[in-house]
Formats: C-alpha cells, structure tokens, sequence
C-alpha cells in the first residue's frame, strides 16, 4: 500500500464555461510569450469522490474531510483521502494549501479503508473508534487534464473539472465547473505568471468553496456545532451554583472538542488541550465541591482516570519534543546515539497511544460522556441552601483558602527542596490559579493581572516536572531496556538525564522571583478588591440559605 503524507498547493477557480480555457490553452498564441512553460494536454481522469464521516462528524471536528475516490468506469483500485479543511489564501486568490494525507486502496469502498494498514487507515480508525462511517454525499468528477511543462519536466497540473453532486438521499445532483492547478512549491515562480494569464483572459473566478464545502452545501449539511449542555456565561450577580455548573460546562465542551484531534494524534497541541480540560474540571469539582448536587459524585474519580491515560502519551510528547530540539545541536557521531533513544521513545509512545485510544472507545468513557452530559443539562431547577449564595459572597473565602494552600507549600521551598516538594507545589498553585480563571468573569478585569504572574510561575514548576519526569522515564528505560540498546546510546541517555538536572537548577533559581511576584503586593492587592465587592450582609445571606 502506497501511503502520501504532503502539502497541496493548488489554485481553484470557478468557471461558467469551460470551453473557453480549453480553447485558451489549446492556443500558445495566449501564453507562449511566458517561457518556459509549456502546455501539453494529457489522459482525462474521470472520477467519483465518496465523502464519508461518523454520525458526530468526528472528521469535520479534527479538521479533515475523509474521502474515498475511484474511477469512474472499471473495478480498479482506489485512494482513501483526508484533506485538511483550512488553506484558503487571505489574499482571495483562489490559492489553497492544505495537508493531504493519501493512501491506496486495493477495493474503493469503506469496508477496505477500515482495514486499510497505511497513514489513512490508521487515522480512521483512531479517529472513528467503534462509530461506523456514513456516507455524507457523491461528486463525480469528469476531468480534463493538462500539464504545464518547464525545462521539459511536468511543473503542475490543471484539470478542468465538470463536477455533479449528489447527496445521500438521493436528490438532484448541483453542478459545479472549476479550474484547478495543482503544483510544487518550488514549482510557484514559474507557474505564478501562467495562472494570471489564465485567469484574466478566460475570466476565472476564486473558488468560494471546496468541493468538499459546497457537497455539505448540497447535501444540506451544516458543519457540526459544539454540543450544548447549557449556559457557559454567567453576570456578576449571580448565584454560585450558577457558577459553578456554567464553569463545569465550558470545561466538559472544550474536553469534547479537543477529542477528534486528539483520536487523530497529528498535533501534540490536542492533547495537551484535552487534558488541560480534564485538570480544569477537577479543580472545579473541587473547589465547587459543598454547591453541587450530590449526584456530581463518582466524576472526580473517572476524570483522574481519563487525565492519567491522556498524560501518558502528553508527557513523551515533551520529552520527544525537547530530544528533537537536541538532536538539532549535537555533533553527528552523537545524533546516531541520540536517534536509537528516540526510535526506543516513539515505540513507548505508540504503546501509550494504543492504550488512550482503547480507554476513549471504551464503555467506560462512553458512560462517563453520557451520564455529565445528562448531569449538566439538568441543572437548570431552582437552586437552594448554599448553591443559591450569591457568587461574590463566598468568591473571596474560596480563593483565600486556595491562595493559603499556595502560600503553605511554596513558604516550604528552601535549598534543600527536592522535586516532589515542587510538584506539589505546582498542583496546589494550579487550582489557585484555576480558580481565579473560574470566578474571573465576577470581577471583570481585576484577577488578569495576577493570573499572568500566576502563568510565569506555574511555566517554572511545569518545566520542572517535566524534566524530573523525563529523567526518571529515561532511568526506567535505562533499567528495562537498556539491554537492547547499544552502549553509545545508553551513555547518551546519561547524557541527556545530566542536561535536565543541570536545567533543574536553573528553574530553582529563577522559582524565588516568580513565586514572590505571586504572593506578595499582587494578591493583597485583589484581595482588597475582593473584599469591597462582596455584598454587604454576606454572612446572613449565607446563614439564610443554609437554612
């Protein structure tokens, strides 16, 4: 199976008829003057393009359409396609440059892309898991096909393209007509000037849509929207148990929407956003623990349990990360050491996402989606006893008891501090700094100022705890495989474990300053402005709804 990982760069452009661009490029009298391109008509390529996707539109939210295309006549092989939907060029010059991933097909049908064994294959079935795919809508392409040769070799394609699109119901087809040049980067200087002729003189215009946006157009299908558990926003005045649920619902939505991306595995940034999200409605549950509802119970265990399989993979994502900066810098005999310890990485890293992806396609995941889904839109009766305290009333005692758990642990850290100290240290300034995120919108822009200290200081300790981390999972491999490992590599895995204790110290030294901007003036400061907007009588508004 031949599987393609690129960019395409591609011009499109929207045609009333074609018929004059075929009579243009049949015609050097147009562009001869633009040496050295040459125009030489080629085979046509008939084709059909079936769009598929799951019922949640998994695909749509990773950022990829999923196509499989075949030939329009005869059984031969196909090619399973995801194509990312961003490129379009600001300029509004019909320029697109997109990713596309593409993979043979031995049969072009949906049962043969579920087995496929290449780059498109397994993105499906990470990104689909136990959902089958459906199909969205058919376009059928006939396409004639031209080639712009420079110096004698192909430089880029233009294919003229008379396309139908039926949707899955089986309506009347739309019918589109488009221009589409497909080239090289290196391939944009030569080709550039033609495309300008072209366009002028047969009056082309910017493709508004892909084929892929104008089916969904057809087929009547709108892109997915995030789904909805209810208000996120909430005013000032409001109870806290409003805020507490709106809280829960923002953090729940961005889980989901950073799981496609996180299934697909193509951008480490996905992943870290989904356990981001994981974190963040712990600290809520937490922190909201005496406002809400007996029935949130049980869901601070199942998020540790998805927040320990998300941080598996999320923290050899780093160490990959910061060794791929290394491999950059050292000398070529080390490199070849350095590149075993990464092959030996990437095989952890496969291990750990085959064990995320399990868990994500479980039942137990599955029951967990469903049942705080169920728990978050439900929240909307009458609030009662100290869920109906009014936000700002009890806001203020919330963060001071997080800040004194702040202040208790970071007063702790001295000379002799080691790396535990520091990463808890780093848990309790998290939840401190969450709740500040939490309860902002109470106090519209009085907690960013500290929010941003809190940032420069929770840099400090995460770069700690990953570089403690990254040196005990390089003594565990030391242990376990080093066996398998020629010498070379084992004295660079030495190597490595000295520069992330060598860059330990660095952060200690710079901790003391962070830490001080945190708990000094800039607190006392907002605690000021906590305490005189808290509504007067607080303590029998409270006292009454305890009631």
């Amino acid at each position: 199976m031949t599987s393609v990982d690129a960019p395409e760069i591609e011009w499109q452009f929207d045609a009333l008829d074609l018929r004059p661009v075929v009579r243009w490029l049949s015609d050097p009298a147009g562009w001869d003057d633009l040496a050295p391109v040459r125009v030489v008509p080629r085979k046509s390529d008939n084709h059909v393009d079936l769009y598929l996707d799951t019922d949640d539109r998994r695909f749509h939210r990773a950022g990829f359409a999923l196509r499989i295309r075949r030939p329009a006549r005869g059984n031969r092989r196909g090619e399973a396609t995801l194509k990312a939907l961003d490129g379009h060029a600001a300029d509004g010059s019909g320029l697109r440059a997109r990713r596309e991933v593409s993979e043979t097909l031995e049969q072009p049908d949906p049962a043969a892309l579920a087995q496929a064994p290449g780059a498109v294959g397994e993105r499906v079935r990470a990104v689909a898991g136990p959902q089958p795919l459906r199909s969205l809508f058919e376009v059928r392409t006939r396409r004639r096909v031209f080639s712009l040769d420079a110096d004698g070799a192909p430089r880029a394609e233009v294919g003229l393209d008379e396309t139908g699109i039926r949707s899955a119901d089986g309506g009347p087809p739309a019918r589109i007509r488009r221009v589409e040049v497909e080239l090289p980067e290196e391939a944009m200087p030569a080709v550039e000037p033609f495309v300008e002729r072209l366009r002028d003189a047969c009056g082309l215009q910017p493709a508004g849509l892909s084929k892929y946006e104008a089916g969904l157009l057809s087929a009547d299908l709108r892109p997915p929207r995030p789904e909805s558990f209810g208000p996120t926003q909430f005013d000032a005045d409001a109870p806290i148990g409003v805020v507490a649920i709106a809280v829960l619902r923002r953090h729940f939505s961005a889980l989901l929407a950073k799981e496609p991306g996180t299934r697909l595995g193509d951008d480490i940034e996905e992943l870290h956003d989904m356990r981001v999200a994981t974190r963040r409605l712990r600290a809520a549950f937490s922190l909201f623990a005496d406002v809400l509802p007996e029935s949130s119970a049980g869901f601070g265990d199942e998020l540790g349990w998805l927040a320990q399989v998300l941080g598996a993979v999320r923290d050899l994502d780093v160490q990959l990360e910061q060794l791929d900066g290394w491999l950059a810098e050292v000398p070529d005999d080390d490199r070849e050491a350095l590149a075993a310890l990464r092959s030996l990485l990437d095989k952890e890293r496969a291990q750990a996402r085959a064990s995320m992806l399990e868990a994500l396609d479980s039942r137990r995941y599955e029951a967990f989606v469903s049942r705080f889904g169920r728990f978050l839109r439900a929240r909307s009766r009458r609030l009662s006893g100290a869920a109906a305290v009014p936000a700002r009333a009890v806001a203020p005692d919330f963060l001071e008891a997080r800040f004194q758990k702040l202040r208790a642990r970071g007063d702790r850290i001295g000379p002799g501090s080691d790396a535990a100290d520091y990463h808890r240290l780093r848990i309790h300034g998290k939840r401190f700094r969450y709740a500040l995120e939490f309860l902002g919108d109470l106090y519209p822009g009085e907690t960013g100022p500290l929010i941003k200290r809190m940032v420069v200081l929770q840099d400090v300790l995460g770069v700690h705890q990953d570089a403690d981390v990254a040196i005990a999972g390089l003594r565990r491999l030391a242990a376990d495989r080093g066996g398998e490992l020629p010498p070379s590599t084992v004295f660079a895995m030495g190597e490595i474990a000295e520069r992330y204790r060598a860059s330990l110290g660095g952060l200690r030294a710079q901790f003391p300053r962070a830490y001080a901007r945190v708990t000094k003036k800039a607190w006392s400061s907002l605690r000021e402005v906590l305490e005189e907007q808290r509504p007067s009588e607080a303590s029998e508004v409270a006292a009454d709804a305890g009631e």
